[in-house]
């Protein structure tokens, strides 16, 4: 873990702990920000923490992050569907839902990232608790897989990450750095439930025939924490020279979680 006093600095130097403070649970403004987020988490399936991370802090991760993305990042690129597995058990390969889309991302895992700004902020521990708080858990905890326990992606002119569910409850997303035009991110909340797959909802939508998808762009320095479970999303392509580059920040309500040497040798290219 971090040193603590380090840690605690650079996260009144880069955070806006004015407009958010995380660092002080007990205040009425730390009760007011949670049930502002809760509202919108139930509104809208998201919230979004525009200015999270100041200018400096966004430059400082991006300066950072830029060498080890442009000579030691992984280039995921790949056909799949939108639930990133080969078979779906009752649904015949030429359902309308499996229409294959194509990702290319470009990503820095963990174990590259040690002692930058985004570790620091992925190992807060009162970003931490304001989830857990949002999200109404007792706890959540860091993921303890070395490679996707916190990734940095960035997408380039003509990139995108295309249509998908993740796989755990919520997801948390910091964006480091904005491109000129395009990467917007584009979602369809509750398009299916934990019973209910909505098989014909998820094939309209890959067909761009569900007038509930929606579209935003976020400017740099937002946290950005949506239900990925069951609301689809994608980043469409990225217009002109700057990449989107966007940290993935990973908690979960139980400790020891990993992913399969298969889930890493798929989206990092390697097991370790």
């Amino acid at each position: 873990m971090l040193e603590k006093t380090h840690l605690l600095l650079t996260m009144q130097q880069f955070i806006d702990l004015k407009s958010y403070p995380l660092d002080q649970p007990r205040s009425d403004r730390y009760a007011a920000l949670v049930n502002q987020c809760q509202q919108e988490m139930k509104r809208e399936g998201m919230f979004n923490l525009q200015g999270f991370v100041n200018t400096e802090g966004c430059n400082e991760a991006v300066a950072e992050i830029a060498p080890l993305m442009n000579h030691q990042s992984f280039t995921h690129r790949r056909a799949h569907n939108i639930y990133f597995e080969k078979d779906v058990p009752g649904l015949p390969p030429d359902h309308p839902a499996l229409q294959l889309v194509e990702t290319v991302n470009h990503t820095v895992c963990a174990d590259q990232l040690q002692q930058t700004v985004i570790m620091y902020i992925y190992e807060y521990a009162p970003l931490r608790r304001f989830l857990a708080d949002v999200m109404d858990k007792a706890a959540l905890y860091l993921m303890d897989d070395p490679l996707a326990r916190a990734n940095v992606m960035a997408y380039r002119q003509g990139e995108a990450l295309n249509w998908h569910f993740d796989r755990s409850e919520f997801t948390t997303t910091l964006l480091l750095q904005a491109p000129e035009a395009g990467g917007e991110f584009q979602y369809r909340k509750d398009l299916r439930a934990d019973n209910d797959p909505n098989y014909d909802g998820v094939a309209r939508l890959l067909m761009a025939d569900d007038d509930q998808t929606r579209s935003m762009s976020m400017p740099a320095g937002t946290l950005n924490v949506f239900l990925g479970k069951n609301t689809a999303h994608r980043v469409t392509p990225v217009e002109g020279n700057i990449e989107r580059m966007v940290a993935v920040l990973s908690y979960y309500e139980k400790p020891g979680r990993l992913f399969t040497v298969d889930e890493r040798i798929g989206f990092y290219g390697r097991a370790t």
